[in-house]
C-alpha cells in the first residue's frame, strides 16, 4: 500500500471518527451545529475537488490538526473546553483561552495551504511575493470571518449563540484579539517558510 499516496484519505477517515465523537452529546447541540456549518462545507469541497487539486501532505496534516481542534471546540464549546478551564482555574486566568489558541493556529496552520493555492492555482511564482500574498489572504479571511460570525449571531439572536458560539467571555475587544492572533500565526508561519527558503536554498 502506498501510504504517501493514501495519506490524505487516512487523515479524512481519522477526522470523520473525531467528528462523529464530537457529534455525540455535545455540551450544546445548537452551538455544535453552528460550529460545524463551515467545516462540513469545506471538508466536502476538499473531498469533491481532490481529483483535480491536491495539497501537499504537510498541508493536509495542518488542515487535519485545525479541524480536529475545531471539532473539540464545537463539542465542548470554545468557552468551556475542560483542559483550558483547568488551566484557567490553576492560573487564576480571567477566561478560557482555548479559542485564542485556535485563532492563532488558524493563521499558523492555514498559511501553507493558502501558499500552495497562490502558487498552483493563481500561478504566482514561488518566493517572497507569494509568501506575502498568502499572509494577506490569512489576514483578510480572519477579518471576514469575524464579520460573518457577528452577522450570524445577529441573525440568530440567541443568548446561547452569543455566549457559547461567539465566545467573547466578557471581552469587548475579543474580535480584534482573535484577528491579531490569527495574523500573528500567519506571520510566524510565513517567516518560517521564508527563512527556510533563504537559508536552505529551497524552492518553497
Amino acid at each position: 500500500m502506498n501510504w504517501n499516496r493514501h495519506y490524505p484519505k487516512i487523515l479524512l477517515f481519522a477526522y470523520v471518527i473525531v467528528w462523529i465523537w464530537a457529534a455525540i452529546n455535545p455540551n450544546y447541540r445548537s452551538v455544535w451545529i453552528d460550529e460545524n456549518i463551515l467545516p462540513v462545507i469545506f471538508v466536502s469541497f476538499l473531498t469533491i475537488t481532490y481529483r483535480w487539486f491536491k495539497f501537499s501532505n504537510l498541508s493536509y496534516t495542518f488542515i487535519f490538526i485545525f479541524f480536529v481542534l475545531h471539532a473539540i471546540g464545537g463539542h465542548y464549546s470554545y468557552s468551556e473546553m475542560p483542559l483550558f478551564d483547568l488551566i484557567k482555574e490553576n492560573w487564576n486566568l480571567s477566561r478560557n483561552h482555548y479559542d485564542r489558541l485556535v485563532h492563532f493556529l488558524f493563521g499558523f496552520l492555514w498559511f501553507l495551504p493558502f501558499y500552495e493555492i497562490v502558487n498552483r492555482i493563481f500561478k504566482v511564482p514561488k518566493g517572497w511575493r507569494s509568501l506575502f500574498i498568502a499572509f494577506f489572504i490569512v489576514a483578510a479571511l480572519k477579518g471576514i470571518f469575524e464579520v460573518i460570525e457577528y452577522a450570524y449571531v445577529f441573525v440568530r439572536n440567541n443568548s446561547l449563540t452569543v455566549s457559547n458560539y461567539l465566545g467573547e467571555q466578557g471581552d469587548t475587544y475579543d474580535a480584534l484579539k482573535d484577528m491579531g492572533l490569527g495574523m500573528l500565526g500567519g506571520l510566524i508561519s510565513m517567516a518560517i517558510f521564508g527563512f527556510k527558503r533563504l537559508f536552505h536554498n529551497t524552492k518553497i
